[in-house]
């Protein structure tokens, strides 16, 4: 959903986080998410990287940006689009 729509008041199903759209919806539940608050307590870092294994692909690198933003959204962030979260994902990227 885009960032400007999300309420928190409706966090039902993963299109009513920021940034899903379908195919990530698809994504999320590969890594048995099903839900919005099965994303607490989740490392986007180490989903990025099992969804890469599961997959046994490099998926591209702003699949990261998606998963950052929505584990920062459930951790209380404000809603914002993915591209916000790429200097995030530069800096994680780099410390491998």
């Amino acid at each position: 959903m885009h960032p400007s729509k999300v309420s928190r008041r409706q966090l039902e199903k993963l299109a009513d986080l920021p940034n899903i759209g379908p195919a990530c919806a698809a994504d999320l539940r590969r890594l048995g998410i099903d839900t919005p608050d099965d994303l607490v307590g989740r490392c986007p870092l180490e989903m990025y990287r099992q969804l890469c294994t599961l997959t046994g692909k490099v998926q591209d690198p702003c699949v990261l940006d998606v998963f950052l933003s929505i584990s920062d959204f459930m951790a209380g962030g404000q809603a914002k689009r993915w591209w916000a979260y790429t200097a995030e994902r530069k800096r994680l990227m780099n410390q491998r």
